[in-house]
């Protein structure tokens, strides 16, 4: 089984604000030998534990799970899209370089994507090259670049070149609205997060942006594409209902992309396993569990492997099947 959704968290890495030359970079405190908390200034951002950084512990976790290889991509905060490039562009090469150190232990079972500064389509596509040199082996992207989505040309641009380089994408959503009605029950995750993913999905079909990538680009949505699958058929029947307003750049109703591209199955129930299928198709789900963070999946794929409606052939597309292809190694 290969989980393509997981995370990693260096422990440690240098002071940003010395290498950047600007406040409100994360930090890393360290309160034991297997905990931290990752800080913003001095508000405490998430508690981590030494899963995020040991790929022994990693490893083990992997096998009490019957997980045999990890995608092991970077935690979104640390993404800085929202900064300068050229302070981006020195903390993505920081992390990307701790993160391999953090994976090396694992050999070939730990799969690492690197991030970019994605606000910078030049530096960002110069940055994935130098990470696939280095050992990466595809990218994680946030969903957004402030109000720029997936369809900016900047983007498309970047995703062309992930095209051409054969680098499989992994879409995360992250910097979700706030305010009163979303910091409450962590809302901004429970609810915030499966919209943020929506929009970017129907950003990437009715701004062209399929339309202007080749169908070999591999680009996986997390958490099930959000609430993109539950929604599809308002979106077709606007489209075609109010295309005046709704068709933008799209040249085919929304339906007729949802097999450009993958999701993950982190949506932890089998009926929503179910319409997920329904609506992406069986060739385009993958486990992901979103490990080691609290809101995942624990054992990662369990919805995949006790789904009563899948046949084993089917199964074993989720399991492992369609990650192959989504990696490049099928």
């Amino acid at each position: 089984m290969i989980d393509v959704h997981t995370h990693v968290v260096p422990r440690g890495w240098p002071d940003l604000r010395a290498v950047t030359g600007s406040d409100g970079w994360p930090w890393l405190r360290i309160d034991g030998e297997r905990e931290a908390m990752i800080m913003v200034g001095e508000v405490e951002y998430r508690p981590i534990g030494a899963e995020c950084w040991d790929a022994a512990d990693r490893l083990a976790d992997m096998a009490a799970d019957g997980i045999d290889r990890q995608v092991v991509s970077p935690t979104p905060l640390f993404f800085g899209y929202e900064r300068p490039a050229g302070e981006a562009i020195k903390v993505a090469r920081i992390f990307n370089d701790l993160n391999l150190e953090c994976v090396a232990a694992g050999g070939d079972r730990l799969i690492p994507f690197c991030q970019v500064p994605l606000q910078d389509p030049d530096a960002a596509c110069r940055e994935l090259d130098r990470c696939l040199a280095a050992g990466h082996a595809g990218v994680e992207i946030g969903n957004h670049v402030g109000d720029r989505d997936l369809d900016d040309a900047g983007v498309v641009e970047f995703l062309q070149h992930c095209a051409e380089v054969g680098a499989p994408v992994f879409v995360h959503p992250w910097d979700m609205p706030s305010g009163p009605r979303l910091d409450r029950w962590m809302a901004r995750w429970l609810s915030g997060m499966p919209a943020e993913t929506h929009l970017s999905v129907l950003a990437m079909i009715l701004g062209g942006t399929f339309d202007q990538v080749p169908n070999s680009l591999r680009l996986c949505f997390a958490h099930g594409g959000g609430s993109f699958p539950f929604w599809l058929g308002r979106l077709d029947n606007a489209w075609h209902r109010r295309g005046e307003l709704v068709r933008g750049r799209s040249s085919r109703p929304p339906g007729d992309y949802a097999d450009r591209f993958f999701v993950d199955s982190a949506v932890f129930h089998p009926s929503a396993l179910r319409l997920l299928i329904d609506t992406v198709g069986e060739d385009r789900v993958m486990v992901g569990s979103d490990y080691p963070y609290p809101l995942g999946e624990r054992p990662a794929g369990q919805v995949v492997r006790q789904a009563e409606f899948l046949d084993e052939a089917q199964r074993a597309k989720l399991l492992s099947g369609n990650a192959l292809r989504f990696l490049g190694l099928a």
